[in-house]
């Protein structure tokens, strides 16, 4: 075996080099099973090495079962059974158009990043830090420091009158309706979903085998006369907001799905991720602002701040937090403390307020500077679909291409688009509609990039 051992390097211990390289002999099948190995006395002469060193490295190798030791007989290498991971060749290409990088990212699900507070945030975050709450595991229903200003932000922003009690906590709106799923399907074996409407919220009922029963949304709004042939008692909307459509629901509409729930003795969950970005009028109520009883209201801080805070919050009736809180009475929390601290100080601070604000203004004038390229590069040959709230518009097309082609030709100019095919229960046989989000973009960039897709599309 001697004749394999390399010279050893500076860069690790001794001990290791020889560890890696028998193993990497017996790997490589140079050792076969049941060949012996040297002493450690021997090994230890022959590398000029302490004894230690080569038992230490032997230790390591026996732990793994590379190796065994049989007492006086010495080390002898196991049987080892070697797999080959055959590279995948890539054929060569010819004849297509050279990919470009990406120049310019309609994603959605960002912040403006030259916008964001982060020296008030940093500031803050380093105070708390210096509490003694930062330092023990937090409470599992979530802080009550930022349940309380949380009762405070929704009574004066979504109109909706609650306790902290009624307050739960959690890392993301998805992760909340997977814990909530195991509470309602005790009750519950189907949920009406809007059709299009949100992925994250489908895969988390599907997790629980709920079966999902389409409500059809057009770009005019939601179809309510369907619920009168519709079984299930459960429901999920966005009503505020409908994704990805943008359309919002009048207090008539509303007021029809309250009474709806209460004639099936059922609930709605209010899925209200972006409110705050409405720019023709101010944010309407909640639908929990209504009737609460009904209602399970589902909040978050990822699209209005930012979305690596992990931090949203859901608003449970009196008939759900206590079956809730005993389900869950000893799960950890898995939303940060330091965030729901520092974002509890923040509120309370007034930075919250002046953010949003900001932001509203920032993202109007976006939106309206992106409204303004699109119609001037692409005038009749799209419609423009919700562009008086939220971070993004969907453009229709009119045109014989399909969305994977728009999506395709608009990445070999650069540009990153979005379809909104996934986003359908069934495939939708409409003309193709793109989804382009604006809020991390700067303004030449929106322009820049309005340019390259009219390149790309006509």
């Amino acid at each position: 075996m001697n004749d394999y051992i390399f010279p050893f390097t500076n860069e690790e211990a001794k001990y290791k080099q020889i560890y890696q390289q028998i193993k990497t002999l017996i790997e490589q099948g140079n050792l076969k099973s049941n060949d012996s190995l040297p002493s450690i006395r021997r090994l230890a002469e022959t590398l000029q090495v302490s004894r230690n060193t080569t038992l230490t490295a032997y230790e390591q190798l026996v732990a793994e079962g590379y190796i065994r030791g049989e007492g006086r007989k010495g080390y002898f290498v196991n049987a080892f059974e070697q797999v080959f991971l055959q590279e995948e060749s890539m054929p060569y290409q010819t004849g297509k158009k050279v990919q470009q990088a990406v120049v310019v990212d309609f994603r959605t699900g960002a912040v403006d990043q030259q916008y964001f507070p982060l020296k008030a945030w940093r500031q803050i975050a380093n105070q708390i830090l210096q509490l003694t709450e930062s330092f023990v595991y937090g409470d599992p229903f979530g802080e009550p420091r930022l349940k309380e200003q949380l009762v405070h932000y929704l009574l004066q922003a979504r109109g909706v009158k609650i306790n902290e009690e009624d307050i739960i906590i959690g890392s993301s709106t998805q992760q909340l309706l997977i814990y909530l799923g195991f509470l309602l399907k005790q009750d519950f074996d189907s949920i009406i979903v809007e059709n299009p409407g949100y992925i994250g919220a489908r895969e988390a009922f599907k997790l629980h085998d709920f079966t999902m029963v389409p409500l059809a949304v057009h770009e005019t709004g939601t179809q309510l006369q369907q619920l009168d042939h519709l079984q299930p008692r459960l429901m999920y909307v966005t009503p505020s907001h409908h994704f990805p459509y943008g359309v919002s629901m009048s207090i008539q509409q509303r007021q029809s799905l309250i009474r709806w729930a209460k004639k099936v003795d059922g609930y709605i969950i209010e899925d209200d991720y972006d409110s705050e970005f409405r720019y023709a009028q101010q944010p309407f109520p909640a639908l929990a602002s209504i009737e609460k009883s009904r209602v399970i209201y589902v909040g978050t801080f990822s699209k209005s701040f930012l979305p690596g805070i992990r931090v949203s919050y859901m608003v449970l009736p009196q008939s759900l937090i206590a079956r809730y809180k005993t389900h869950f009475a000893h799960f950890e929390q898995n939303a940060s403390s330091l965030h729901q601290l520092t974002m509890a100080t923040f509120m309370e601070k007034g930075e919250w307020t002046r953010h949003i604000k900001r932001m509203r203004i920032i993202y109007k004038h976006k939106m309206s500077y992106l409204i303004e390229a699109l119609k001037k590069n692409f005038g009749d040959h799209i419609t423009i679909i919700g562009e008086h709230s939220g971070l993004y518009v969907l453009i229709k097309l009119h045109t014989h291409l399909t969305e994977q082609q728009l999506v395709q030709s608009a990445l070999e100019y650069g540009v990153k688009v979005y379809p909104t095919s996934p986003y359908f229960l069934q495939q939708p046989s409409h003309e193709p509609i793109i989804q382009l989000g604006f809020s991390n973009l700067k303004m030449d960039e929106i322009q820049h990039g309005a340019q390259l897709l009219k390149n790309a599309w006509y």
